[in-house]
């Protein structure tokens, strides 16, 4: 029998789950405020897995990942211990907001401090009191407010063990990043804690089939950690792998006309879009700069010089990404049996 599982004061006995609420600062009202974790501890030995989802507290897709995996029975029997947050940010995400009430942004506040901002609070509490009890960790988001994300892993795959689990997980694209300092991922670097990013969507929105990557793709990592127990499913296709990315800018400001969506491939010098100005109507086209993926883009015609409009990555791989946009277009392949049937958001 495995010993109690240990969390900010509460004690998970195998076997068994329990919803904790670590106790956060109050609002300036004085209405008490706590960061929720699901904890489900397996009666076999295993690993300790984080799931997070909402560092930002306007990015809600991972919640509703969480959501259906804490619905499978499956989960009560794995091996090991699954600590499941669904929202880390819970100040944002009761003001539909990114950022923290003190407008620092969570995710560039690790390691934080336990006397420091409220983001620094906030930051160490989560990371002291949760992620440096887990062997390895899923940090679930989406492209900021008006942007769009096609459904990547981010990892640094020059750690052995991420760069395995971040092919297992199967999203389309698997993208070559080392942790941002202040990032969740740099802190639980610094403590030897491996930790990937699914990036796939958009804020305040749901997404089904970023969803449903996801779910797939946690539950892929669980087996490949022997927590659950091995698919009989067909393997998909590897990841396309991007080594580098980088953002095509506004040559102008102006109303912009988008000529390529998420998953598309381009070729250096192809235009993306048009921008004109609404009055002369002068136009600016513009082009991509390297050959890559479309694999971000901002959702608004209305942009400045400057602005980041396309986010793309470097690579050739255009016959593999073609067989994963048709995996993402097939409900079925999307599916586990093991999951509960609803229906899909649209």
């Amino acid at each position: 029998m495995r010993n109690d599982f240990e969390i900010a004061g509460f004690s998970v006995r195998p076997g068994t789950r329990q919803d904790v609420s670590i106790r956060l600062p109050a609002l300036h009202s004085d209405t008490p405020m706590s960061l929720p974790v699901h904890v489900i501890h397996g009666r076999r030995d295993g690993p300790v897995l984080c799931l997070s989802a909402a560092i930002h507290g306007d990015e809600i897709n991972g919640i509703e990942v969480i959501r259906r995996l804490l619905t499978l029975s499956g989960v009560n029997k794995i091996r090991g211990t699954l600590l499941a947050v669904p929202m880390v940010n819970v100040y944002g995400f009761e003001n539909h907001s990114r950022y923290l009430p003190d407008r620092r942004d969570l995710n560039r506040s690790f390691p934080g401090r336990e006397q420091g901002t409220l983001a620094g609070r906030l930051a160490y509490t989560f990371l002291h009191e949760v992620v440096l009890k887990s062997d390895i960790g899923i940090d679930l988001h989406t492209a900021a407010i008006h942007r769009d994300n096609f459904p990547q892993i981010r990892a640094d795959i020059g750690n052995l063990m991420l760069r395995r689990l971040a092919r297992v997980f199967e999203s389309p694209v698997l993208l070559h990043s080392a942790p941002p300092e202040g990032s969740l991922r740099f802190a639980a670097a610094a403590e030897s804690i491996p930790i990937m990013v699914y990036e796939a969507g958009e804020a305040l929105r749901y997404d089904e089939v970023s969803i449903r990557v996801a779910v797939r793709g946690v539950l892929n990592v669980m087996r490949e950690l022997e927590m659950l127990p091995k698919s009989r499913r067909k393997k998909t296709k590897p990841p396309v792998v991007l080594r580098s990315s980088s953002w095509a800018r506004a040559p102008r400001s102006g109303v912009m006309r988008a000529l390529v969506k998420l998953g598309d491939m381009v070729a250096k010098g192809d235009t993306m879009a048009v921008i004109s100005t609404p009055f002369s109507g002068e136009e600016r086209v513009l082009a991509a700069h390297s050959d890559g993926i479309i694999i971000g883009r901002t959702n608004l015609p209305l942009v400045y010089e400057g602005e980041a409009l396309f986010h793309i990555g470097r690579s050739h791989q255009s016959s593999l990404l073609e067989e994963h946009l048709d995996v993402l277009q097939d409900d079925t392949a999307l599916t586990s049996p093991e999951l509960v049937e609803e229906p899909a958001i649209v």
